[in-house]
This record gives structure tokens, C-alpha cells and sequence, in this order.
């Protein structure tokens, strides 16, 4: 892994969503490698790479919080903005927020904080001018320096992630209590396979010594 990467985030509150609860948001355990991967590419993406994620490391001790929120609760259809599209016109996509709004309960984590260990790969679209050290050096660049595409966020926008590149290596000393470090966390989101219609991956996840190690997608620990 001669490209891998370490990057600390935290935040004050997190929700990596299990896809099983359709009405109420309940948050994973610990921060899924789908949230790990889209904070890494709000950093640095472009389709010369793709992210991996290997390891995510739990600093601080799991604890949940159960709120209410306010969400809308409908979107615009997506044929209602083709035809604004088509038409060049966007008056009929307004949504009146007020008469969409639901509450719903929602179950989150607090004070959370990880160490993503990741790496990239090149992938078919990279070009001559694209290697590995070139895109390396712009991700630690614009890591060290809080540089981003758009806000990361801890699973959902409202939380948004703070980071800081570990150019050393060295991870902060972890707070996750004794009876934490090592337990099941059950069957958990891997990431969308998008190429086979939008399938959803999962893996089995523990925690060992208070590391979640992440198989490769095309691993034989991976179901669908």
C-alpha cells in the first residue's frame, strides 16, 4: 500500500444511516467505508481514481443520542425537472417546505472521532498525465491545508466533519473504553455497486483493538 493515506475526522454528532430502518434514521455503530470514501473525495476526486477504504479506527467511545427532526418529507420528481429542464423553465419545481414538513425521530452518535486508513487505485479513465504520486501529493496538499470540494459531512449534511491529514502517521490517542475495542457490529453497508444496478454491498464488521478493518469489494467476505 505505497499510497495509502491517514486522515483524522470528527465531529460532534454523526449518522451513518442503517439502510434496514425505512421510516426512522439509526445510526451504525461506527462510521461506514461509504461515509469514509465520500469524505476522502470531498477532498480529492477525479474519475483518473478510486478511493479504498481499509480501516477505520474509532478514537472516542460510542455513545448514542436519540432527537427529533424536522425533514421534508417529499422530493421534486425527477421527470418534473427534466421537463424544466426540456422546457427551460423552473417555475412548477418549487416546494412550499411548510407543507411538506414531517417529524421523525432519528437515533445518533455524539463526540465521534476516526482515522481513515485508505489508499487509491488509477482506474481505466486515467490518462497519460495521471500517476499515482501526482494525485498522492494534490490529496495531501489540499488535506494539510482544509481544502474542499464541498463540506464533508459525518453521514448526513446537517453534521458536518472536521479533518486534518496525518502526515506523520501517527493517530491520536484513542479514548474508546476497554469493553468497546472489541465486539460484533453486525452486517454493515460496504458501499453501491453502481455498475451492477446500484446493488448494495455489506460486510461483516468488528472491531478489533478498536479497529474495523474494510475487506475489498471484490472480496469473498462481501454479499449482496
Amino acid at each position: 500500500m505505497a499510497y495509502g493515506v491517514k486522515l483524522h475526522v470528527w465531529g460532534d454528532r454523526a449518522c451513518f444511516t442503517r439502510p434496514e430502518m425505512k421510516v426512522e434514521r439509526v445510526s451504525y455503530d461506527v462510521m461506514t467505508p461509504s461515509a469514509a470514501r465520500g469524505i476522502l473525495e470531498a477532498i480529492h476526486w477525479k474519475p483518473a481514481i478510486r478511493w479504498a477504504i481499509d480501516a477505520i479506527e474509532v478514537l472516542k467511545p460510542i455513545r448514542f443520542q436519540s432527537i427529533r427532526r424536522n425533514e421534508v418529507g417529499s422530493r421534486v420528481p425527477t421527470a418534473a425537472v427534466r421537463k424544466a429542464m426540456k422546457a427551460d423553465a423552473v417555475e412548477d419545481l418549487r416546494m412550499v417546505v411548510e407543507e411538506n414538513r414531517q417529524q421523525r425521530a432519528a437515533t445518533l452518535l455524539v463526540d465521534v472521532a476516526y482515522v481513515i486508513h485508505a489508499h487509491f487505485e488509477l482506474t481505466e479513465r486515467a490518462g497519460p498525465g495521471d500517476s499515482e504520486a501526482k494525485h498522492l501529493s494534490m490529496f495531501n496538499r489540499r488535506a494539510a491545508s482544509g481544502q474542499c470540494f464541498q463540506q464533508p459531512c459525518l453521514g448526513v449534511r446537517e453534521f458536518p466533519a472536521n479533518f486534518a491529514l496525518l502526515e506523520d502517521g501517527v493517530a491520536p490517542v484513542s479514548e474508546l473504553p476497554p469493553d468497546q475495542r472489541d465486539r460484533d457490529l453486525g452486517w454493515m453497508l460496504l458501499d453501491i455497486d453502481h455498475a451492477n444496478d446500484m446493488t448494495s454491498l455489506f460486510f461483516r464488521a468488528a472491531l478489533r483493538d478498536g479497529v474495523m478493518a474494510v475487506p475489498p469489494l471484490n472480496s469473498v467476505e462481501v454479499r449482496s
